[in-house]
């Protein structure tokens, strides 16, 4: 029977395989949406403010774009080159990821550049930490129940993503409220390590 190779369904614990798939294309789906919509309100933002920190934010919203969209090209057809495929290409976004928040914020700090007040990327980054997750609990969830290892990757990528909100968020707070320029910067450096480490993680899992 093709239910003995589908470890989601067991014995009815489970929803069935199909819904499962649904159910993971429906999460890239929403995290894709938040994104694109998150991504204009963010770079607007950054650029109102002359934020590092907003502007890293932004760009880490491009690649959860990136990878919803190669997740969801995964699900219609997950065959072991394709998850190959797709789990180096999540792990290289976020090496890219870690790059550009490290130059950026480091320019930052050498110039002393000082950003602006940013009430709209705070109010943003707030509702961001709670949906991403909510959505990175889902996607691990489902991924498990699955046996898909690039969608509970994806579930690092939005994880990270929250964690860059939650970071961001504080520095755009601390900045709007003790005056201190320098945490915009640092707030983009606390994800470098993440970005690093799940980037090679995706990529070892990939060979």
């Amino acid at each position: 029977m093709m239910q003995n190779d589908r470890p989601a369904q067991g014995k009815g614990d489970h929803p069935s395989h199909n819904t499962l798939l649904r159910q993971g294309r429906r999460l890239e789906y929403m995290t894709l949406s938040w994104n694109v919509v998150g991504t204009v309100v963010v770079l607007i933002s950054a650029f109102s403010a002359h934020s590092v920190a907003l502007a890293g934010f932004g760009l880490d919203s491009l690649i959860e774009i990136f990878a919803s969209v190669v997740v969801i090209w995964q699900l219609d057809n997950a065959g072991v080159g394709r998850e190959h495929r797709a789990l180096r290409l999540i792990g290289i976004a976020f090496l890219l990821l870690a790059a550009y928040i490290l130059l950026q914020a480091g320019y930052s700090l050498l110039t002393q550049t000082h950003p602006h007040h940013s009430v709209s990327g705070i109010i943003w980054l707030g509702a961001t930490l709670l949906a991403m997750l909510l959505l990175a609990w889902g996607k691990h969830r489902t991924g498990q129940h699955l046996g898909n290892p690039v969608l509970m990757t994806e579930a690092r990528v939005t994880l990270v993503d929250a964690y860059l909100a939650a970071a961001v968020f504080l520095g755009l707070l601390l900045n709007a409220r003790a005056g201190w320029w320098w945490a915009d910067p640092l707030a983009g450096l606390i994800i470098v390590y993440y970005g690093v480490q799940e980037g090679m993680t995706a990529l070892v899992e990939a060979r």
